[in-house]
């Protein structure tokens, strides 16, 4: 049997690698006679002192080197997968999933489900669990990977295999009671369905859940995502402001429990409860360090705190620009965190006279009104709703509307193609408070700098 290989892709300049002659192309197949399965063994592996690697040149000539380094030290090696390995794929046909919700004709990355605990601990990726065997336990276990994202929905075995259409579903739950026995630090994910997982349901999760605290760092219960694709698939319906305020007094009364018992706040709803709801976001404190950003839970309220103590401390520096009258620019964003954004720009045309911003909602058509976040909007709903609108010297837009370090929307428009219609520049904005504050400054002075 063949053994896996993995393709060098860069030697860094000046590294371990280079000086053993690796080189691009290259194929390393052992290290110490094993076989490297995946990133974490090579990581794992290369950390001793002294180590033995097998490497396969392109004409099949095989190299074996011995490698006398300082503990830990990187080989300066980096592969054509990042992973070292290939993505493992969904199993389950959740009821909730928002790919199978997606609109035909989109790029193939868009349609691909992961459920890779490996891709947890890298990029914050939330498992089901379904897709870990017990080698895969016993990894993580050994090489300590934590924290672990988990994505729960139901503590309730056989309503959890509903869910997640997999009959091994509520089986898997009691994979966290190794991870618990291990040590292993997690954080947990409810996408809450009406009629289904929510009332009693939720509770008795939340419930469950307490009892893997402090190992189980947090628990965020987020609305089910609900496009207008969603023929021939689970009936689903979205929640209204009444019951999005009984979710939050359910989740707010468990906090008050968990604060009083265990130090933390533990369960978290996700900003869109609040707005629905239309409450006040909780304080900072009761975020316990913003753990589930990435699920939407205590972003608005991060990004507020930071425009504020941004906005103090140019009142205190007297750090505003003089902006001559008539200097107008605009800011386009979802329909969720709009009215926080208004806000924070009313108070900069406050602290800077003559400058004005407008502020518009983008409705998302692509994939149907109930989507209100920034980040799923695209192109062509931002260029046909602001065409003919007043834009100002420049047009500001939160960055999650880029694929991740490219310039291009979910919808593969191009933010250059976008300039070009709409005729205005366009400038990314980074998420952060402080990061508004000077992006919407800079913006309002560009054309007085460019003249």
């Amino acid at each position: 049997m063949q053994s896996k290989a993995h393709i060098v892709k860069r030697v860094m300049p000046g590294s371990i690698g280079e000086e053993l002659e690796i080189a691009p192309g290259d194929r390393l197949i052992s290290i110490d006679g094993m076989e490297i399965e995946d990133i974490f063994d090579y990581q794992f592996m290369i950390q001793d002192t002294y180590i033995e690697m097998v490497f396969q040149k392109p004409d099949g000539e095989q190299w074996l080197l011995e490698v006398d380094k300082d503990y830990d030290e990187d080989l300066g090696l980096e592969f054509e997968s990042g992973l070292m390995d290939e993505y493992r794929h969904c199993h389950n046909k959740c009821v909730f999933c928002f790919i199978d919700q997606m609109p035909p004709g989109m790029r193939d990355t868009l349609y691909f489900k992961d459920d890779d605990s490996r891709l947890s601990f890298l990029q914050g990726n939330y498992v089901t669990l379904t897709n870990m065997s017990d080698h895969d336990i016993d990894r993580i276990c050994r090489y300590h990977l934590s924290p672990i994202n988990i994505s729960f929905q139901a503590m309730n075995p056989a309503l959890r295999c509903k869910m997640l259409n997999n009959r091994f579903a509520g089986e898997a739950l009691k994979k966290v009671d190794r991870l618990m026995e291990a040590d292993i630090h997690m954080n947990g994910q409810i996408v809450l369905c009406k009629g289904l997982n929510d009332g009693k349901e939720l509770e008795y999760s939340i419930r469950e859940l307490m009892k893997y605290i402090p190992n189980l760092e947090s628990v965020s219960v987020v609305p089910v995502g609900l496009t207008k694709y969603r023929e021939g698939l689970y009936p689903l319906e979205p929640f209204d402001g009444k019951e999005a305020a009984g979710v939050i007094d359910m989740i707010e009364a468990f906090q008050r429990e968990c604060y009083a018992e265990y130090g933390i706040h533990f369960v978290h709803a996700s900003d869109e409860w609040y707005i629905l709801a239309g409450r006040e976001l909780p304080e900072e404190e009761r975020y316990d360090g913003y753990l589930q950003l990435e699920n939407g839970v205590g972003m608005l309220r991060l990004m507020i705190d930071e425009f504020q103590k941004e906005m103090e401390r140019r009142i205190e520096t007297g750090d505003f620009p003089n902006f001559e009258p008539g200097r107008e620019l605009s800011i386009a964003t979802g329909k969720l965190p709009y009215p926080y954004i208004r806000r924070m720009a009313r108070q900069l045309e406050e602290a800077c006279p003559g400058l004005k911003i407008a502020v518009y909602p983008i409705t998302n058509l692509f994939f149907g009104e109930m989507i209100t976040v920034s980040g799923l909007l695209t192109g062509q709903d931002i260029l046909a709703q602001l065409t003919g609108r007043p834009l100002g010297e420049c047009l500001l837009l939160p960055e999650n509307v880029l694929r991740s370090g490219e310039d291009v929307f979910l919808d593969d428009y191009r933010l250059s193609e976008l300039e070009k219609a709409l005729q205005v520049p366009i400038n990314i904005v980074k998420s952060s408070g402080s990061d508004f504050v000077e992006s919407v400054l800079a913006a309002g002075g560009r054309a007085e700098s460019e003249t």
